[in-house]
């Protein structure tokens, strides 16, 4: 009598199969402009129930846990990628989008919601919860692999944004399933504002505190590891499994887990850079591994003859979603900030949305709410039309808004960018408008790189521009957040000329 084996190598085969064949379409839908999470996706709902594949999947639980593990490893890769200058850059309109403006962008979804699918009040602000936030592995990956260098600032708020925005959707969605499970017992009573609200703050500060703390303390632990830069992959699985026990301990004890791992990248990457380098080939490889089962497995779990009956009001709170709830929360965080209109624009449209919403959507099954199954097939359409919309026009939308930089080995993109003359920032404006003819400003006395600094008003970046008379100036190289070089651009065609400083 022989082992059967079954058991094993069929499950396995068709796992490893789905993988392999999702891989491959990432690689072609590449080049037609598409992205590899979006070949994930799709992988996964031909395989499934109502696909080719005919796979009845419906483990909601399994598929809870393999999204949670993986969005820590991709969270943990992004943190390590953070540099800690890049990291002020673009922290203060992070956190503001990441927190007023996850639950801007969730309000003005609920009331599309309560409009177009007749769903309940707390239903549809829980769906606006659910697809609230910006997705770190949709944004990680699809800024990666555009090819696109976008300015310093834009990129900076961008990735920041991604990493810390889901604690917050998380944070919505699991009050507003309390809200609905309490209402539903006669419990309401309890949830009281202010339990709210110092419940966030509890998990933010606890989850902050502790992704920096044991960041830090690893940075300390991994230089005295013997030839420790020498097996960068040992290191990549220190590492990834350092941040599944900074995630799962800070969750449990009541902190943000996934705000905890983000810091805790973030942190080791700042103090101890150079073995962080050596691991990151390595955990670049478990981030993909990571995105591929996550969409994958989520792909499974459509049911698309189940969404038929919702497809078109789910595309309306998707176009509303893009348009109008996204940028209206992200020009009201920002204005204060003096970004520039096309800037504003192109943070807009790369509010992409990926497995988080399908995970989170996956709540209120485990919560038992009537509406569940609406939820989610709602944030599969909005997470279908993200990736497909948005996630393939990053690329265009970036040159359209003028918020690339030029390839160092792009002559003429350079030139085009940043003039055809290159100053020494600490060359006096008076000097400078005496040299080339140019009208001189009222505080011509100021070194060029102070000049700019006092127009911008914030930290400069390099890309940042500033019309002077017909000329126009621009940060064109920074040393550990110094200006170096000023660029200079004579003449300044009218169609160049910004209407605020970016």
């Amino acid at each position: 009598m022989t082992l059967n084996l079954d058991f094993l190598s069929l499950p396995l085969l068709a796992a490893s199969a789905l993988i392999f064949i999702s891989v491959l379409a990432g690689v072609f839908s590449t080049r037609l402009g598409f992205s590899f999470l979006l070949a994930f996706l799709l992988t996964g709902i031909f395989a499934g129930v109502d696909g080719p594949g005919g796979l009845d999947f419906s483990d909601y639980r399994l598929s809870f846990w393999v999204g949670n593990i993986a969005l820590v490893i991709i969270l943990l890769d992004g943190g390590l990628r953070t540099h800690y200058p890049t990291f002020r850059t673009g922290l203060k309109p992070a956190l503001l989008l990441a927190s007023l403006g996850v639950i801007l962008t969730a309000a003005f979804t609920a009331l599309a919601a309560v409009y177009l699918l007749d769903l309940s009040w707390t239903s549809a602000f829980l769906l606006g919860a659910v697809v609230g936030s910006t997705d770190a592995a949709a944004v990680f990956s699809l800024l990666k692999t555009s090819g696109v260098q976008l300015s310093e600032r834009v990129s900076a708020t961008l990735e920041i944004e991604s990493g810390m925005n889901d604690p917050m959707a998380v944070y919505l969605t699991l009050t507003l399933i309390g809200l609905a499970t309490a209402a539903a017992t006669g419990a309401a009573h309890d949830l009281t504002f202010t339990l709210v609200a110092t419940s966030l703050i509890l998990q933010f500060l606890w989850g902050g505190l502790l992704g920096i703390f044991t960041g830090r303390v690893f940075a300390l632990l991994l230089p005295r590891l013997p030839k420790i830069q020498e097996i960068g992959s040992v290191i990549a699985l220190l590492l990834g499994m350092a941040g599944l026990v900074v995630f799962a301990f800070t969750t449990w004890t009541g902190g943000s887990g996934f705000l905890a791992v983000y810091l805790f990248g973030i942190a080791l990457n700042r103090r101890a850079p150079e073995i962080v380098k050596s691991a990151l080939s390595a955990l670049d490889g478990y981030a993909w591994l990571s995105q591929a089962l996550m969409f994958v497995l989520l792909g499974l779990l459509v049911t698309p003859s189940e969404i038929a009956g919702t497809v078109w009001p789910a595309l309306g709170v998707a176009v509303v979603l893009m348009f109008v709830a996204r940028p209206l929360a992200v020009a009201i965080c920002l204005f204060p900030l003096r970004f520039s209109r096309k800037e504003v624009a192109y943070i807009s449209w790369v509010g992409l949305r990926g497995a988080v919403p399908i995970v989170l959507a996956i709540f209120p099954f485990m919560a038992d709410l009537p509406e569940a199954r609406v939820i989610f097939n709602v944030a599969f359409v909005v997470v279908l039309a993200s990736l497909l919309f948005q996630g393939s026009t990053i690329g265009w939308f970036a040159q359209r808004m003028g918020v690339l930089l030029p390839a160092n080995d792009d002559a003429s993109g350079v030139r085009a960018t940043f003039g055809d003359f290159t100053l020494q920032a600490n060359v006096s404006v008076a000097d400078l408008c005496d040299f080339y003819g140019l009208k001189a400003p009222a505080d011509a006395d100021l070194c060029v790189d102070l000049w700019l600094a006092k127009l911008v008003k914030r930290p400069l970046v390099v890309g940042d521009r500033v019309a002077l008379d017909y000329a126009e100036l621009s940060v064109r190289s920074m040393v550990d957040g110094e200006v170096i070089t000023v660029g200079l651009k004579l003449p300044l065609a009218a169609e160049d000329v910004q209407d605020e400083p970016s």
